[in-house]
């Protein structure tokens, strides 16, 4: 199933209770630069999340990060989870501080590999390929005729098959009746924090939401470090909050390659709601347009004035804009520049995913879409 084309995919989380990530964060910047895909998950994962997320991105390698000495209760439960979960062709590594007298006993568990905190960075890059290499290959009919039976496992496999660019042979998924809605704005105001805000509130009201969420390629290896996850992976996993993370790779604009194909699927699946996270994304980065069925552009206090906002380009396609971050000073001017220079035809709502305000009014919006 892997090509050429592909780098690989490791899903990185920190589990349990420790209280820093520096140590797997330098690990993937590193996985990073070495040409990977690193979906990083943040700190305080659980076994259940972390495992529910590999499904959902169909990564090549889980690795685990622990300094609590709880490997011999940790690692049992990632993998009774893995089995749970029908995902037992993915491996899972463990990092940490292991006495290697319970290497034997871990690896006879089902565990990959085992690094310790000497471990070197070219070592562990080099595991990561091997592993991702012998992945077993899936049948492009035994992905479709799952993924027409509802499983998410397949939903995720055939996702992986359209990167790829693996032929379906004529077949395609069918026609969905997704509200479709891109989420841009600029690098660090907020997209993917209100994101999960605006999805987790749509579930709560009894719709599927589907997120497919775009982070920046590395020009110079072509890996990438999707940290969109981080901020979506709250509480227990939930079935019907499907979440996709994508490089960019050569494409421009704000989206990756393959993402129409990738939105069709999605709808086709059954989702009420897709949200298609851009990069973050400067003024001419208008792609989505041809991708959603609307556009929200997420804007932050003292993000520009009445001239900055008349401007061509991502302004004139958004059909409202949130103001995000709506806590900070500045939020006021920001609103009134705003109305001054769009008028009154598109809305406009203030919004802080940290106090969680102002949410509910842009739920509504999309409730009224359907």
């Amino acid at each position: 199933m892997h090509s050429t084309k592909h780098a690989p995919r490791v899903l990185l989380a920190k589990i349990g209770l420790d209280g820093h990530d520096r140590g797997v964060k330098v690990l993937a910047r590193s996985f990073r630069d070495a040409g990977i895909e690193v979906i990083y998950t943040g700190l305080w994962q659980t076994c259940e999340a972390t495992m529910h997320a590999a499904l959902q991105e169909d990564v090549d390698v889980v690795g685990v990060s622990l300094l609590s000495a709880a490997h011999m209760t940790v690692m049992p439960e990632m993998l009774r989870f893995r089995k749970e979960l029908g995902v037992e062709h993915i491996p899972v590594v463990l990092g940490g501080i292991v006495p290697e007298a319970d290497y034997p006993k871990l690896e006879e568990m089902g565990v990959a590999a085992v690094f310790n905190p000497g471990s070197a960075i070219d070592d562990i890059v080099a595991k990561m390929r091997q592993l991702a290499a012998a992945r077993p290959k899936l049948a492009i009919d035994e992905i479709k005729s799952g993924y027409e039976k509802g499983d998410p496992h397949y939903l995720a496999r055939l996702l992986s098959a359209i990167q790829l660019e693996m032929k379906l042979d004529g077949w395609s998924p069918p026609k969905g009746n997704a509200s479709v809605i891109g989420v841009t704005g600029s690098p660090g105001v907020g997209k993917s924090s209100f994101i999960a805000r605006l999805g987790h509130q749509l579930r709560d009201r009894g719709k599927k939401v589907a997120v497919v969420a775009v982070d920046p390629s590395s020009p110079v290896t072509g890996g990438a470090l999707l940290g969109d996850r981080l901020r979506m992976m709250t509480g227990s996993p939930d079935a019907g909050f499907f979440m996709r993370s994508l490089s960019s790779g050569p494409v421009q604009g704000g989206l990756g390659p393959h993402c129409r194909e990738i939105v069709d699927a999605l709808n086709g699946f059954g989702f009420d709601y897709i949200l298609v996270e851009t990069v973050g994304a400067g003024q001419s980065d208008v792609a989505v347009r041809d991708l959603t069925d609307h556009i929200m552009l997420l804007l932050m206090p003292d993000s520009g004035d009445s001239v900055q906002f008349s401007k061509a380009g991502i302004m004139e396609i958004a059909n409202c804009f949130v103001v995000n971050k709506s806590d900070l000073v500045g939020v006021e001017a920001t609103e009134a520049q705003l109305r001054s220079a769009v008028g009154g035809d598109r809305p406009i709502w203030r919004v802080s995913t940290i106090r969680d305000e102002g949410i509910e009014a842009v739920t509504d919006w999309a409730e009224s879409l359907r």
